[in-house]
């Protein structure tokens, strides 16, 4: 009987020990302006602004002056940058924590308007609210009664990162 328990023991805490590592291989979503069928990568480089993206920590790696940044978000000079349509390099073949030790490689190979392959993103690319630009639309109709000028923007209408705001 003693036997029977410690074979049952032991092999549950192998089907836990494994589930836990199954469990910790995938730490990042991959977002859904990424390429399709490379869930188990975790770089992309983005030759047009020469940025990587890790998908483990939902960052993006640029140079800034000679330093290497981690942010949420672009850098301001590259928020309008289109990620659903801009091409992403997949480094398949690196597995550190610094992929910028290649970038003069990276840099050489694929250079600004690099297109390799055809890519697919993961997800579509998400629709501008279009109940607030006809609502515009109705103020500009209707004359604007208030007096105001009414023609600035929210952040809103001006994020298209996916992080979260500094």
């Amino acid at each position: 009987m003693k036997k029977l328990v410690f074979a049952s023991v032991l092999f549950m805490s192998v089907f836990f020990a494994h589930a836990q590592v199954s469990i910790n291989v995938n730490i990042g979503t991959p977002p859904s302006w990424g390429p399709q069928g490379y869930d188990d990568d975790r770089y992309y480089y983005l030759p047009d602004i020469d940025v990587y993206y890790d998908v483990n920590q939902s960052v993006f790696i640029y140079d800034n002056g000679g330093k290497w940044m981690r942010e949420k978000r672009l850098p301001s000079r590259y928020r309008q940058y289109d990620l659903y349509s801009g091409y992403k390099v997949v480094l398949t073949d690196y597995r550190g924590d610094a992929p910028y030790t290649y970038h003069s490689k990276h840099r050489a190979n694929y250079p600004k308007g690099y297109k390799g392959q055809p890519q697919k993103n993961r997800g579509e690319k998400p629709v501008k609210n279009k109940s607030q630009g006809k609502q515009k639309s109705d103020n500009k109709e209707k004359g604007n009664s208030s007096g105001k000028n009414n023609s600035h923007k929210s952040d809103k209408d001006h994020d298209h990162s996916q992080g979260n705001r500094r």
